[in-house]
């Protein structure tokens, strides 16, 4: 019986070992595939269960003098709840907290923004665009080659090379 809770131990222990080391790269050559099924049922949860199920047999077993069902009953039941544990306090409030605040400048066309620092009708000035996650700078080109004074609502037509070209939204005149 104490085999079984070696290796239960043992197995969860490098899974969580290997994961660690890893991880990401195992993450990256499967493209981030994510298994269907219950959410209590994924991997970390598992060999979370599993290491605790055979740390706790082994304690049971030496420690206890518990009939061999009766260890086994209590080492599924530690496991269950370790299980519940590190799902509740550790998975859960990670997916939820997996938000990205990143962009991608072309994605900047069609936004409303506000010149910062004022663009001449050749050459280059600053916009500020807001975003969900705060506000950003860019350098700005005049698309219609007229001045915009800063302070100016000005809405993003194009970008070429990290440059966005902005013209005057015609509400803010």
């Amino acid at each position: 019986m104490e085999t079984l809770f070696w290796i239960c131990l043992i197995t969860g222990a490098l899974y969580a070992l290997f994961s660690l080391l890893f991880g990401d790269l195992l993450g990256d050559a499967l493209g981030g595939i994510d298994l269907p099924g219950f959410d209590l049922f994924k991997p970390v949860i598992l060999a979370a269960a599993v290491t605790l199920f055979g740390g706790a047999g082994i304690m049971l077993v030496r420690y206890s003098s518990f009939a061999p069902v009766a260890v086994v009953l209590l080492a599924l039941l530690i496991a269950v709840v370790g299980g519940m544990f590190v799902f509740f306090v550790y998975v859960k409030p990670m997916e939820n907290s997996e938000v990205s605040t990143s962009y991608s400048i072309q994605e900047m066309i069609g936004r409303i923004g506000e010149v910062t620092i004022p663009v001449p009708q050749v050459g280059y000035g600053e916009v500020m665009i807001k975003l969900t996650g705060g506000n950003t700078l860019h350098i700005a080109y005049s698309f219609d080659r007229c001045a915009l004074a800063a302070g100016m609502r000005v809405v993003i037509v194009e970008e070429q090379e990290g440059t966005l070209g902005v013209s005057l939204l015609e509400d803010s005149i």
